[in-house]
């Protein structure tokens, strides 16, 4: 079955989650896994609306920690797809901490996420190609495209 292409922005997705003493350490700078763990779960809601079924995170790699998330802060991230291959797709997640006494936000995290649809046999499924709509669209692809081939090739697959 071939599905119609979709694009990016139909997928995009905004997440802000405040971060608490639980997410930190003791003076207060929080835990580079609890930020990991957030680029995760929002990688995959933009997976899934794209692909309209289960996915899977297959790797997250170029995580960029720029500067420290502290507790107070809202951890703000933006996530799109920027690539879509048979059954998987990279997303590219930025990260900002606002401080909500300033309201000044920084960048503290880029990260690209290869995450992999599975139909309901659990074994990879065909996702909707992404519709390239702009010349921002095309660059991203394409540099996607370099990233997964990149990927492929340390794997011993390419």
């Amino acid at each position: 079955m071939v599905l119609p292409p979709k694009s990016a922005s139909e997928s995009r997705a905004e997440m802000t989650v405040r971060m608490f003493p639980s997410d930190a350490n003791p003076a207060g700078n929080v835990f580079g896994g609890e930020i990991l763990k957030q680029i995760d779960l929002i990688a995959g809601l933009v997976s899934q609306r794209h692909a309209r079924t289960n996915t899977v995170t297959a790797s997250i790699d170029r995580v960029n920690f720029l500067k420290p998330v502290y507790v107070g802060n809202a951890l703000i991230l933006n996530a799109r797809i920027n690539y879509v291959h048979r059954s998987s797709m990279e997303v590219e997640i930025t990260v900002e901490a606002e401080d909500l006494m300033t309201g000044i936000r920084t960048l503290t995290n880029t990260a690209f996420v290869t995450v992999v649809a599975l139909g309901a046999n659990g074994k990879t499924t065909e996702v909707p190609a992404l519709l390239l709509e702009t010349d921002d669209d095309k660059r991203r692809f394409a540099e996607g495209e370099k990233r997964m081939l990149q990927r492929l090739k340390e794997r011993g697959k390419a």
